[in-house]
């Protein structure tokens, strides 16, 4: 018989296994109707023949189970008959079951939930072709525009299009922007502008990547072959459904980027969100259209504006180590033929030391993969050591239940059950226990991945990372949901049948003390305590490192400071347009004039937004390449509304003009580094080379703050008056006394009545945007701690379960202890000194494991260093008082024994 027709007939057995039961007793009861027939006929009487057929015809259950066998579905019969069981015995034991599906639900939904998150981002590959042949050229640590020399992390145009030429070792080559550019356009037709994420890359972007448009074409290398002739827009999939409905006639629709009307070629495919996890571009325009979307960065042609990301294919059999090589020969060659490279002394130096790596992208590029890899893994560990806790638990309640099944275990055994019978038995249940908690687990996930990313965002505009529940989740959740009934269920179903069947059929008459004296059980106890203890620790760490970071001066006052940003590329003026200037101002002039409104100012960065960096030269001092400044371009009234100290000088004034000398105040940091022999006042810096026009004046000096984050040391930092310059604004900052709402509706109106079609987003308060920049540190100590807390809540439903079960053994030795004349205070102290040396013995193991995992989240903490005393002694006398709680109710129930009743109990 073929293994296809063989399947076939043992499905149709199985799905027909009641009628063939059916026929089969039929058949049997046909045969010995027939024998007893032929004994009648020999002259027995029809009981005397009855009883000679079936000894004939043999044991009729054993036929029976030798017919099942050959039906080959015997192993699924045992399999539903253990799980009808287990679900009967579940049932029977409703507080414990609850427990431990609580218990498992959330330590699998807490698993499920933190990995789903990781996944997204440390772990999931582009949805593209062959991702794992991607490479990009530097870390992809940077983003921005430089204009240094031997930069190895971003390049200029002509840089990637004579390394696309000339490279032997990628099938295909993209360029990228660093920056997704965020502005406001119109679809052509309607009135209303709307939010745009822009992604500037080159034509062979989607073709280096394997991608298809969904609908029409994707960017050609044709749409990037000479600047400003291709506006041409391919759009992404949650664009084209949330902003044009679907429209299946989209192709050739225009959108109005600034003065440029772009035509859309193309839709993406639905998977692709971009090569940027955490960012997902709604549309994708070529390198040749840079300069014309806002903010018009421009580059195109110029040698050494970097501004790109280099993506290569490799070849198939080249591997990343031929690649380097190749790769690092040729931007030596590149960088050198370049007819206006500045070949000194210096820069040749630079050249020299400088090295391209080459770095796998085929989990994507990602900044939030920097900022949340190392939070996510250590949650990671926490909500596995949760699981390893809730698993403690209920191996302990399962040993406990399996004691009290003793007996029934036993007849089993005295009946003929074999012992690996038992163990599938008691296994089944443990599954069954697991698969309910995993499904509980995964509805808990699916709400709690959802929280988990808008933590991880910190605002309510949550970061684009897809973590609902897919198969590979599923698959995670399954093998953790087996791996849980392995752990806590293997040890409680060997131990449960390795049994004294004299003593247990006596149900308990025999020994007491083999069944009280469980070391396993204390084991697990201990284990649960020197775990949670770990965790709490590591928890009272991270809060402590947050009120530190809580507790920083960023020297400036962030209270009462409501701040939002323009669009003035909107407006259509250029950076040097003079009526840029003169929005600032009127805007400025407009929302200062409110009630309320103490102090009003643009400027290009707030807190925590990034920087324009650069060198400076000083005059009379050698030029320094490594002295970074950090440039920030701000109204006259910046330093009243974020309240920043003058240590020395004056601020900006009516008297500075935009055909004045140009001046500055710099930090007190940048003041002691360019001029420490004397004061820096009156004093005159380059901002570049020495031959550059940017003459700086110092006429003030601030107090130092902090500008990137809460943990940086003192920057070189210096503010510039925006009427002075050349720069787009977008930040803008109002000091004001009052209500929140009520303000920002009234300064919105006060802007509007410059220009009303100004588009204004991202309203907050100075106090939200520095608590976001703490957010990752809010992350793993909210969750650390809750985790924590559930941890010592598990100890403690354990401390409770083995020490109700020990009283409950013991009720006989307490009765003949209280008959013989021991104080109630005594018993209770029976019990209670058990409990105290069980967690005295988990904090004394737990110590170490904390120092020594203190180690490896250090780099994490801030404001102190090594092991916390106070977070370790509060993390123990919280372990002891839980204990003590656990434990009260045993003991008291111990103590209310009454003797009398106690010695008749077993």
């Amino acid at each position: 018989m073929s293994r296809t027709a063989e399947f076939t007939r043992r499905l149709r057995m199985l799905l027909h296994r009641r009628r063939f039961r059916d026929d089969l007793d039929e058949e049997l009861q046909l045969h010995l109707d027939l024998r007893c027939q032929q004994q009648m006929a020999l002259g027995l009487s029809s009981e005397a023949a009855r009883r000679a057929a079936y000894r004939r015809f043999g044991n009729t259950t054993r036929i029976k189970e030798k017919s099942h066998m050959t039906w080959g579905w015997e192993w699924f019969e045992s399999f539903t008959q253990d799980t009808a069981y287990g679900i009967r015995a579940m049932l029977r034991s409703p507080a414990l079951t609850i427990v431990a599906l609580l218990s498992l639900a959330l330590g699998i939904g807490a698993n499920t939930a933190i990995f789903s998150l990781l996944d997204a981002v440390l772990l999931r590959s582009l949805p593209v072709k062959n991702p794992q042949q991607l490479v990009l050229m530097g870390t992809g640590e940077w983003d921005g525009i430089s204009d240094g020399f031997a930069i190895t992390e971003l390049y200029s145009y002509p840089f990637y299009r004579q390394m696309q030429q000339k490279n032997s070792v990628f099938s295909q080559t993209a360029a990228i922007f660093s920056m997704t550019n965020h502005v406001h356009g119109f679809v052509v037709g309607r009135n209303e502008a709307e939010p745009m994420a822009v992604q500037v890359v080159s034509g062979s972007y989607f073709s280096t990547l394997g991608l298809q448009a969904k609908l029409g074409r994707v960017l050609t290398e044709a749409d990037d072959n000479s600047e400003g002739d291709h506006p041409v827009a391919v759009i992404s999939q949650s664009f084209w459904k949330r902003s044009l409905a679907s429209d299946p006639s989209v192709l050739d629709r225009k959108l109005k980027l600034g003065d440029t009307v772009f035509t859309i070629v193309g839709v993406a495919p639905p998977e692709f969100f971009g090569t940027k996890v955490g960012e997902s571009p709604d549309m994708w325009v070529p390198t040749s259209m840079e300069n014309f979307v806002p903010p018009a960065w421009g580059g195109y042609k110029d040698n050494f504006s970097e501004s790109l990301y280099i993506m290569g294919r490799l070849k198939p059999g080249v591997s990343v180590e031929q690649a380097t090589t190749n790769v690092n020969l040729l931007y030596q060659q590149i960088l050198r033929g370049f007819p206006d490279s500045t070949l000194n002394q210096e820069n040749l130096q630079k050249l020299a030391k400088a090295h391209v790596p080459l770095t796998p992208v085929a989990n994507g590029l990602s900044s939030i993969r920097r900022e949340f890899s190392a939070p996510l893994q250590i949650l990671m560990a926490v909500v596995a050591l949760v699981l390893l806790i809730a698993c403690a638990n209920i191996a302990n309640l399962l040993l406990a239940r399996s004691t009290a099944r003793a007996r029934e275990l036993a007849v089993r055994q005295a009946l003929g059950a074999r012992r690996t019978r038992i163990i599938r038995q008691l296994l089944t249940e443990s599954l069954i226990l697991a698969f309910v908690g995993g499904a509980l687990g995964i509805a808990f996930a699916s709400v709690g991945n959802r929280i988990l990313l808008r933590m991880v965002s910190g605002s309510e505009d949550t970061i684009p990372l897809n973590v609902s529940l897919d198969l590979r989740l599923l698959s995670f959740t399954l093998a953790v949901t087996v791996a849980t009934a392995i752990l806590f269920g293997t040890i409680p179903a060997f131990r449960a049948t390795r049994l004294q069947l004299t003593d247990a059929l006596k149900d308990g008459r025999g020994p007491a003390g083999a069944n009280t004296r469980n070391p396993l059980a204390r084991a697990l106890v201990i284990s649960q305590v020197a775990l949670s203890l770990v965790l709490m620790v590591g928890a009272g760490l991270f809060l402590r490192s947050l009120i530190n970071l809580n507790n920083v001066d960023p020297g400036f006052n962030k209270a009462d400071v409501l701040r939002l940003q323009i669009d003035t590329n909107f407006t259509g003026f250029k950076n040097d347009d003079p009526r840029l200037r003169a929005l600032y101002q009127q805007i400025e002039e407009r929302v200062s004039a409110l009630p309320g409104v103490h102090a009003a100012s643009f400027s290009s960065f707030t807190f925590h937004e990034g920087s324009w960096n650069g060198f400076i030269t000083v005059p009379g001092m050698p030029v320094n390449h490594e002295l970074d400044v950090k440039h920030n371009v701000v109204g006259a009234g910046y330093f009243a509304t974020m309240q920043i100290p003058l240590v020395a000088g004056r601020t900006f004034g009516s008297q500075d003009t935009p055909t004045s000398q140009r001046i500055a105040v710099v930090s007190e940091h940048m003041a002691k580094t360019l001029f420490p022999n004397g004061s820096a006042l009156g004093r005159t810096y380059h901002i570049g080379d020495p031959g550059s026009p940017y003459d700086q004046l110092v006429v003030g000096i601030a107090r130092d703050v902090k500008f990137g984050s809460l943990t940086e040391t003192p920057e070189d930092i210096d503010y510039l008056p925006y009427f002075q310059g050349n720069c787009c604004l977008v930040d803008f900052e109002v000091r004001y006394t009052g209500n929140f709402s009520i303000m920002a509706t009234e300064v919105r109106q006060a802007i509007h009545s410059v220009d009303r079609n100004l588009p204004i987003t991202h309203v907050t308060t100075l106090d939200e945007q520095v608590a976001q920049s703490i957010t990752n540190q809010r992350l793993v100590a909210q969750l650390s701690t809750f985790f924590g807390l559930l941890a010592v809540f598990l100890s403690c439903i354990g401390i409770y379960g083995l020490m109700s079960y020990v009283v409950s053994r013991r009720t006989n030795e307490i009765g003949i202890r209280m008959a013989l004349g021991a104080a109630r205070s005594n018993v209770s102290w029976l019990v209670m000194r058990e409990i105290v040396m069980l967690v005295t013995i988990g904090i004394a193991i737990g110590i170490p494991i904390t120092i020594a995992g203190n180690r490896l989240v250090s780099n994490m903490l801030f404001g102190f260093k090594g092991t916390d005393p106070i977070s370790l002694f509060a993390a123990v006398l919280l372990l002891l008082l839980v204990a003590a709680v656990a434990g009260y109710f045993p003991a008291r129930r111990a103590s209310k024994v009454d003797p009398m009743v106690a010695l008749r109990y077993e």
